[in-house]
């Protein structure tokens, strides 16, 4: 699991320059990782978030799951 935290860490930093609502994704995603094992699970879990938010919210959600893919290499 401090893996999959820091592969979050790494990705929400990689995000930032791009994102319009930072603080909000950060609060989104964090607590996620109390509730999954894996990439695959989270990213699940984000594109439901995704699927009930509004842009430009749901746009940042997108950004960050690219970065997320990237660093996990799939």
């Amino acid at each position: 699991m401090g893996d999959l935290r820091e592969l979050v860490e790494e990705a929400l930093f990689e995000a930032r320059p791009y994102v319009e609502y930072y603080d909000r994704l950060r609060e989104e995603i964090m607590p996620l990782l109390k509730a999954v094992s894996d990439v695959e699970e989270l990213r699940l879990k984000v594109e439901e978030i995704g699927r009930g938010a509004g842009e430009p919210f749901r746009t940042d959600l997108r950004i960050f799951l690219q970065k997320l893919d990237s660093l996990a290499g799939t």
